[in-house]
């Protein structure tokens, strides 16, 4: 998959599965790459972001497995935000889907 793809739908994935759950960042790494091919460096740089932003909490967790997880939670202002980019996304793949269309109708 293209790169540049990537790199534009992570925020919204990492939102879109923080809003029904806390998770831990190797815990959202891996959910993502189930459906799309990404690397764990890129996800981490990206919570560390929105945590900044405040779209995100942090709290730390005992786990049975090792040290201590970091687990992130969305906050109001991270649910607003993912609502607003759901819509730009439903109008961005609208378009690019009637624009692919029409592009391809004639073949």
């Amino acid at each position: 998959m293209n790169i540049q793809f990537k790199k534009g739908v992570l925020e919204i994935c990492v939102l879109a599965l923080l809003n029904k759950q806390d998770r831990y960042g190797y815990e959202l790494v891996q959910k993502i790459s189930s459906q799309i091919a990404i690397s764990e460096g890129s996800v981490y740089p990206l919570l560390r972001r929105l945590t900044k932003e405040e779209y995100f909490t942090t709290y730390l967790q005992e786990s049975k497995e090792g040290p201590s997880r970091k687990y992130y939670r969305i906050t109001d202002k991270g649910r607003a935000y993912l609502h607003k980019l759901i819509n730009d996304w439903q109008e961005f793949s609208i378009g690019v889907n009637q624009i692919i269309k029409e592009g391809v109708s004639d073949e």
